[in-house]
């Protein structure tokens, strides 16, 4: 069964996603730099606030540099029309993860239905050495995915196991 996502391009150069292979289950997100979007950053050594420390105006034409420790918000320049009851889950990009440190600052982005503004991605670099993200670099992976809402129950038992499992993290022996 398929969903249709409706897509807008809020910059012309940015690259409509697709799947790799007809077994995907996820679509490629791209980097849409191009000197007219400004880039946010946050420094790595000052996480005293929670405001963004700046933009940058591109002074190139087609790509940027992210620093060792350094998180950009990156744009894909795409909107997306989510259809009701459902949300697109960003994710990392495992060849970029492994081959290069980069990954996506908050584990999984999350975009509501009712986001209708321009999609960016939080990279962060975990490496040592500067990785250049170049315009349309395949830069995260993102799957729509159907909404279930939780009807929340106060009870005033604890819970019993369903299982023989006791403990966390770590306790089945990974």
């Amino acid at each position: 069964m398929t969903e249709c996502l409706k897509i807008f391009r809020a910059n012309e150069k940015a690259i409509i996603p697709s799947y790799s292979t007809q077994s995907s289950a996820c679509f490629d997100l791209h980097a849409c730099i191009t000197p007219d979007i400004p880039i946010k950053f946050h420094l790595p050594y000052d996480n005293s606030s929670a405001e963004w420390q700046g933009f940058f105006q591109p002074d190139y034409k087609d790509k940027i540099d992210l620093w060792p420790k350094h998180r950009y918000l990156i744009p894909t320049g795409l909107i997306f029309d989510i259809p009701f009851g459902h949300s697109i889950r960003v994710h990392p990009r495992s060849g970029l993860a492994l081959k290069n440190g980069i990954t996506l600052m908050n584990c999984e982005g999350v975009i509501d239905e009712d986001y209708v503004e321009p999609v960016y991605v939080i990279l962060l670099n975990t490496s040592e050495v500067r990785f250049t993200i170049k315009n349309g670099d395949r830069i995260a992976q993102a799957e729509l995915v159907k909404d279930l809402k939780a009807e929340f129950l106060e009870i005033g038992e604890r819970p019993v196991s369903k299982t023989n499992r006791s403990g966390g993290f770590g306790s089945t022996g990974l």
